[in-house]
């Protein structure tokens, strides 16, 4: 299989630079997916490490499992208010949202919206998200080329996207529009200027604004925007914190399971061996889904900010100070994880990875997307003996969102 990724800048071999200089938050590190040997470096050297120049200024890296891990259980000390992301959030366009809240206001807002994905419903969305996944898989054209990023991740995701929100299905290429704006903007590090982002995002606003006016004044049914609706802790919500809910709704519903799609798909035509094991074991692909929502690890870090000073990891951080928990390394250290590089898709303890979070932030949608990911597994092991990546492959340029956007592979029926 044959893997490039358009050259954007000459990527430095992190053993050559001072340690002091390394900045793991360059969008185009990732891009490149040159990101393996500094974070190596971070946790063997320096496990919690201070960047006085980065790009979106000082901030603190962990690489380590356990050190994430504690911070990410510490909402007291370690922050999630002023964002999840290194950027600073801009004074004229902040859009606050219930994951970058503490308690009580971050526990009333998740609570509003987290029966969305509730036993009862996952189990009603099963047999939803199987038949869509037939559909889309039963169209894919043998023979020929395509970008599976766009025709099965992106879909099948915004499918269900649409389905949790009862969003107009005719629409719903708008949510994927809005999730890529909202997270590649210039000042993270991506390709969209910030005036196109931001008319985006209020074109965003004024489309839902309409939708939850319309359901505010219907019966309160078991979508997300219906819900918001009628929550008495968020009916009332300000415009800009109605829009950071939806961003944070739309991305983490569609960018993380998306790119976990597309991940899995190359994991496996790098790795041959586990993709016989996989034919020859359907079994595994509930225990597969968990290693590569491991191996992808979709968001591939979230800040917190201190609140006091404080001793951690042998390091004096002050309060004020931003860290960014790299669950990309966290998920590669090799004192938690056995042999940690390796995709492995029978790995014993699978679903200790830190892909999800943990402590009150932790995934809302994590067994959503679990089930997205098993049933088209499911579905695609029993059409087709493999996708075959065929192409270059490019991968989007952020530090936040580790993802595709395109991945071209042919598809091989028995």
């Amino acid at each position: 299989m044959a893997e490039a990724i358009a050259q954007t800048a000459v990527i430095p071999d992190p053993y050559t630079m001072e340690l002091r200089d390394i900045d793991v938050s360059r969008p185009e590190i990732m891009q490149q997916d040159a990101q393996w040997d500094y974070f190596a470096r971070l946790r063997e050297e320096a496990p919690v490490h201070y960047c006085e120049n980065g790009m979106f200024g000082p901030f603190w890296s962990l690489t380590k499992f356990n050190d994430i891990m504690a911070m990410d259980k510490n909402h007291h000390d370690f922050s999630s208010d002023l964002g999840i992301t290194l950027i600073d959030r801009q004074a004229d366009f902040s859009t606050p949202n219930f994951i970058s809240m503490d308690p009580p206001k971050h526990d009333v807002q998740r609570h509003t919206v987290q029966g969305v994905v509730a036993p009862m419903n996952l189990a009603k969305l099963e047999s939803t998200i199987r038949s869509r996944a037939a559909a889309i898989l039963d169209s894919l054209p043998v023979g020929e080329t395509f970008n599976w990023v766009d025709t099965v991740s992106i879909e099948l995701t915004t499918q269900m996207l649409a389905t949790i929100f009862d969003f107009p299905f005719a629409d719903r290429r708008k949510l994927t529009y809005w999730s890529d704006m909202a997270t590649s903007g210039e000042l993270a590090g991506g390709p969209t200027p910030e005036a196109e982002r931001r008319a985006a995002l209020l074109e965003c606003l004024e489309y839902f604004t309409n939708l939850r006016n319309r359901r505010a004044n219907e019966p309160i049914k078991s979508d997300l925007l219906s819900m918001l609706a009628h929550g008495k802790d968020t009916q009332n919500m300000p415009p800009m914190e109605f829009l950071g809910n939806l961003i944070l709704l739309i991305v983490g519903g569609n960018d993380t399971t998306r790119n976990s799609i597309s991940g899995g798909v190359l994991a496996l035509n790098e790795n041959p061996g586990e993709y016989d094991k996989l034919r020859a074991n359907p079994g595994l692909i509930s225990n597969m889904v968990s290693e590569i929502i491991r191996w992808q690890t979709p968001l591939a870090y979230m800040r917190r900010t201190a609140n006091r000073d404080i001793e951690f990891g042998g390091q004096h951080i002050k309060q004020g100070d931003k860290i960014a928990m790299w669950y990309l390394s966290g998920n590669r250290d090799d004192e938690v994880i056995e042999d940690p590089d390796r995709f492995w898709i029978d790995r014993p303890h699978a679903r200790h990875h830190l892909s999800f979070g943990f402590g009150i932030h932790r995934c809302m949608g994590n067994r959503l997307a679990e089930m997205q990911l098993r049933v088209l597994w499911e579905e695609i092991m029993r059409r087709f003996r493999m996708i075959e990546v065929v192409g270059e492959i490019e991968r989007v340029q952020s530090s936040f969102v580790r993802g595709y956007a395109t991945m071209p592979v042919q598809v091989h029926p028995w």
